[in-house]
């Protein structure tokens, strides 16, 4: 196989055993002398329901020079898109340790420092940021900007999906409880946010984590990487313990109130997460509605992500796997396949 870059991007778009986020297409490819290379395409028409502001190598380009055991950059192409990345070899945490087990021991050392690494890499080394960002310290705006993208992934889908999002409980006005907590938010000094830190970015190579995909990476509170992660992760209690008191020891005297505003952050993640998986479980079920395994598991999930929201509306109650599965069964009646 050729190392020419478009070659290698030609091959990916004929393989099928690839990996999709929600955003890209990520396909190994070997080159001519037999070394691998992973291949990321973005997605044609990927619905954006997470706040995005920076080109994903440039970000990776400088965090490498601060990060241990993030991903090289080897090309990128503006036209067409794609980016070439060299291929870690390992296994995903999300196969080795799925959620309700525990991580390797490591993986909660590897995770704190990473996030002391990330917090030191200087914004003059990143790219340029949007002219309206919130300056340092401004908590608040940066809050705003995640819930805003939040409050237009229900704005845009409230139509179509008004009435499964009744039947899970969901308010007029979901976001409320979240926005309520904004202006109480503490002044901290901002850095460089992963913000998608869950078992399927992180890679277990020789006993080391390897932090993937920093395609949703920002510049902003430290304290909204702890959650967003915390959020995703779902670790066993005695291990998300670990995890915050090692972020504590190294941002805790440079983050006031952060012990005030951890739940905050959590309460809109929960929020968004209930939002946009309603929209995109619901969806993906569409192609997969007549297997009845893969139903049951999405709306497993869905009615896990549901219920984490339900109590910031007042609903003392959980939904049911039961529930979820005829609240998604009633929607897709009302809306058949064409």
């Amino acid at each position: 196989m050729s190392n020419d870059p478009i070659t290698l991007y030609r091959t990916a778009l004929r393989a099928t055993d690839g990996a999709s986020g929600y955003y890209n297409h990520n396909l190994r490819v070997d080159t001519v002398d037999g070394a691998p290379v992973l291949v990321r395409i973005p997605i044609p028409g990927a619905a954006t329901m997470d706040l995005a502001v920076w080109p994903e190598d440039a970000v990776l380009a400088a965090a490498g020079r601060y990060v241990r055991n993030v991903p090289q950059v080897v090309h990128t192409s503006a036209e067409p898109r794609f980016q070439i990345h060299e291929f870690v070899e390992g296994q995903l945490l999300e196969d080795t340790a799925p959620r309700g087990t525990p991580v390797p021991r490591h993986v909660l050392t590897d995770v704190v420092r990473f996030f002391a690494e990330a917090a030191r890499v200087p914004l003059d080394d990143l790219p340029r940021l949007p002219a309206d960002w919130p300056q340092g310290g401004d908590t608040p705006g940066f809050a705003r900007r995640l819930s805003d993208v939040t409050r237009g992934v229900h704005d845009r889908y409230t139509a179509e999906y008004a009435d499964l999002f009744a039947a899970l409980g969901f308010p007029a006005d979901p976001l409320r409880p979240a926005l309520d907590g904004w202006a109480g938010l503490r002044p901290r000094c901002f850095g460089l946010v992963h913000a998608d830190l869950h078992r399927k970015n992180l890679l277990l190579r020789s006993g080391q984590t390897v932090f993937l995909d920093w395609e949703l990476a920002l510049w902003g509170d430290p304290l909204y990487e702890l959650a967003v992660h915390l959020h995703k992760m779902a670790y066993l209690p005695e291990e998300e313990k670990e995890v915050v008191e090692g972020w504590a020891e190294h941002f805790g005297r440079s983050a006031p109130g952060w012990q005030q505003d951890l739940p905050r952050y959590l309460a809109h993640e929960r929020i968004k997460s209930a939002v946009v998986d309603a929209v995109r479980y619901t969806g993906e079920m569409t192609d997969d509605w007549d297997d009845r395994a893969r139903r049951h598991a999405f709306c497993t999930r869905l009615a896990r992500k549901v219920n984490r929201a339900r109590p910031y509306w007042g609903h003392h109650e959980p939904l049911t796997d039961r529930a979820v599965h005829d609240a998604v069964a009633a929607w897709h009646a009302a809306h058949p396949r064409p």
